[in-house]
């Protein structure tokens, strides 16, 4: 038994001993670690790792679970910046709002009611040009169409108005120009002949008007030298066939005279329709920049396109029934397709060439000629002002050949 008692004694002896070596060790190691505080405090200080807990700063949260103080307003994220984005900084602010404004009637009759000046309508243009402390301003014609007075919407919210230099319904485009002390951006064109299908493009204008201003949209190429109809007097026959790119980056009312921009920040083409079917969504068409710039070269030179002149009134063949082509007309059975000439204006390129009512038109030089619109776009296309054409028409059933001098279009 006393060798039980006498080891557990021993023990106590030991533990004591050990306790108080760890009790002398602690404190000694806190009066130590105390100092070391003290002593690095100035440098704590200027570190700004220093915490009072009786006031934390504003400019801290503490964590509920960690007790750290986090410093959220201090932290700075990157700027994301890929393809698209830098395409957009490129271009985005030469990307303006175009304002239709018409004058309304001040007449207390007017069954609209209308006073003063109205705003018809919106649309987006492109800033591609500074001269002369002018900006030149592209947009469609359509957007400006029946206007009184243009404004520009600047991407800073400035509104200036803009003097209408031309437009061209054919084409469905127009330039304007501001005075260019707020323009800072100008955009550069591209090349519509080199894009590919599938190539990633950006939309950028305004859809749905001013308060969706400078909105981007993405899609691809979807189609290169798509061919659409335009019916430019509405009487349900087209009257022009416009050469588009077709894009699935969508584009809303507003977008149009907006553009069409590639991942260089380069304007490819001019956004100006949409087809608006419900069976149909994400189609959307812009004019090629290369067809954009010899229209707009002509309108700030001439203040309008000019395109050669024959000076004759034009119906499709196909629009006459067959027993006028026979009888009236007196055509032969293999003659199914060419151009009525409905009417010669005095002192045309057509009157000087003899040409008469009721001619059928079936050849210009060595081109067949299958409809009236075939006819605008071989004339617009392929002859200047002050070319010689040959033209091939039948009369009483006889077919004959004639050649007449192109001259500038009289209206």
């Amino acid at each position: 038994m006393g060798y039980y008692d006498d080891h557990a004694s021993q023990k106590r002896q030991r533990k004591e001993r050990t306790l108080g070596r760890t009790i002398f060790a602690s404190v000694t190691g806190g009066v130590i670690g105390a100092l070391g505080v003290v002593s690095m405090l100035p440098v704590l200080l200027d570190w700004g790792l220093y915490i009072n807990n009786e006031e934390t700063s504003p400019q801290q949260e503490v964590s509920v679970e960690t007790n750290t103080a986090v410093q959220t307003n201090q932290v700075e994220y990157e700027k994301i910046q890929t393809n698209i984005t830098s395409a957009v900084e490129n271009v985005s602010e030469a990307v303006v709002g175009v304002v239709n404004i018409r004058s309304g009637s001040n007449s207390l009759f007017d069954p609209r009611g209308a006073q003063g000046d109205q705003e018809a309508g919106t649309g987006s243009g492109v800033v591609y040009k500074k001269e002369n402390g002018k900006a030149y301003i592209v947009t469609n014609a359509h957007v400006i169409d029946g206007a009184t007075k243009v404004e520009v919407s600047l991407v800073d919210g400035t509104r200036v108005e803009a003097e209408v230099i031309g437009s061209d319904a054919l084409t469905d485009l127009a330039v304007l120009t501001v005075n260019d002390a707020n323009i800072n951006q100008v955009a550069i064109f591209g090349d519509s002949d080199a894009i590919t299908l599938g190539e990633p493009v950006i939309a950028i204008g305004n859809p749905l008007g001013l308060e969706f201003f400078g909105s981007v949209t993405q899609g691809i190429i979807s189609g290169k030298e798509r061919v659409i109809p335009v019916d430019i007097n509405q009487d349900g026959q087209p009257d022009w066939e416009a050469d588009v790119i077709q894009t699935d980056a969508a584009i809303n009312p507003g977008n149009s005279g907006g553009a069409l921009v590639n991942l260089r920040g380069e304007v490819i083409g001019i956004n100006s329709m949409k087809i608006a079917q419900s069976r149909v969504e994400g189609i959307g068409f812009a004019i090629p920049i290369t067809s954009v710039i010899p229209i707009i070269e002509d309108l700030e030179q001439h203040k309008e396109v000019q395109r050669p002149f024959m000076g004759v009134g034009l119906a499709s063949l196909s629009d006459v029934p067959l027993e006028a082509q026979r009888a009236t007309l007196k055509l032969p059975e293999e003659v199914t397709s060419g151009i009525v000439v409905t009417g010669v204006e005095a002192m045309s390129p057509a009157d000087k060439a003899k040409l008469q009512e009721y001619d059928v038109i079936v050849k210009l030089d060595d081109q067949e000629i299958k409809d009236s619109l075939s006819l605008r776009k071989y004339l617009y296309n392929q002859k200047n002002i002050g070319d010689k054409m040959k033209v091939t028409y039948y009369r009483n059933g006889e077919m004959n050949e004639v050649e007449m001098t192109l001259v500038k279009q009289m209206f």
